[in-house]
């Protein structure tokens, strides 16, 4: 796990000014602004297998009916896992046309989305139903537990590395302490990466997935800014 701390100092104003243009300004003297920041990169713990079942015919009811039939079978034996959530994903029914433009047949496209922290579960459940549908792409992410359980603890020394900030700085400027003005604590959202997505012939090559997945790292980060008073 890699974790650091940065902290950018403005001071406003400190008194070296004239009594005219300290006046004119908003801020009092003595005032320091600052920007503390904590992060660090974290496994992502959640994985989202997207299926999918394609049908061709002249009768688009019969087309979207084949692709409902599969997309139900699937759906039903998805179902029996408790350790992965499963629901339906995109739906698609469009005609093609020939070379003079008539509606020559109907093409549909149904989806599965599979997600769970378990990989080996989702991913052994992807090859189970590799005889109804395919997959399409694989998508990490971070679970909302993980990421709370990360910040509180970068929450903590992003606070820290501000009080350091307030207290080193106020005394290199000659004072001896400081109060706190203001202070806000700001999170940043995990990068979210673009899903994996198959090619049809690489959907076919991995239709029963074997390999163990691997979802990457995550960083989280956690702001904290504000202002403080210097104090002699």
């Amino acid at each position: 796990m890699k974790q650091h701390a940065t902290a950018v100092i403005l001071l406003l104003a400190l008194g070296s000014l004239p009594a005219h243009a300290r006046a004119a300004d908003a801020a009092p003297s003595g005032v320091l602004s600052l920007n503390a920041q904590a992060s660090t990169e974290i496994p992502q713990d959640t994985v989202q297998i997207t299926l999918f079942a394609e049908q061709q015919g002249s009768d688009p009811a019969a087309v979207s009916a084949a692709l409902n039939q599969k997309a139900a079978q699937a759906l039903k034996r998805a179902k029996t896992q408790t350790d992965i959530s499963v629901q339906t994903g995109d739906v698609s029914l469009y005609p093609t046309s020939d070379r003079s433009g008539r509606i020559s047949s109907w093409r549909g496209r149904t989806e599965l989305l599979l997600k769970s922290r378990d990989f080996a579960a989702a991913s052994r459940l992807a090859g189970q139903l590799s005889d109804t549908m395919q997959v399409g792409g694989v998508s990490f992410s971070l679970s909302r537990e993980a990421q709370r359980a990360a910040e509180n603890k970068l929450t903590a020394e992003a606070i820290s590395a501000f009080k350091e900030q307030a207290q080193a700085n106020s005394r290199a400027f000659g004072y001896s302490g400081y109060t706190i003005r203001e202070v806000r604590v700001g999170y940043s959202a995990p990068f979210q990466p673009h899903p994996f997505m198959m090619s049809a012939m690489a959907a076919d090559k991995a239709a029963a997935p074997s390999v163990p997945l691997e979802g990457g790292k995550a960083q989280v980060t956690v702001n904290v800014s504000g202002s403080v008073q210097m104090v002699h």
